[in-house]
């Protein structure tokens, strides 16, 4: 099974922890925060370094793929104008 597949593990929603917003698994950290950093153009190391030294590459890049799978799933409607 590749990485890909595996972010699933590191990533949970419960209704407990930040209203339910998905976080980083066995942590508090909003994906949300994480994805910021990333959209500054922050270095995967230098997230871990500066701002979540408990986290590993493997979790930044879980990010960034639950990311990617919410707009590939995602149901665009366009309405159109005549």
């Amino acid at each position: 099974m590749s990485d890909k597949y595996k972010y699933k593990d590191r990533i949970v929603i419960d209704t407990r922890i930040h209203f339910g917003k998905p976080c980083l698994a066995n942590t508090r950290i909003p994906i949300e925060n994480v994805l910021e950093l990333v959209q500054e153009g922050i270095s995967f190391e230098e997230i871990i370094q500066k701002y979540y030294p408990d986290l590993e590459i493997a979790d930044i890049k879980a990010c960034v793929v639950y990311a990617t799978e919410l707009v590939r799933s995602e149901e665009i409607h366009v309405e159109q104008v005549h």
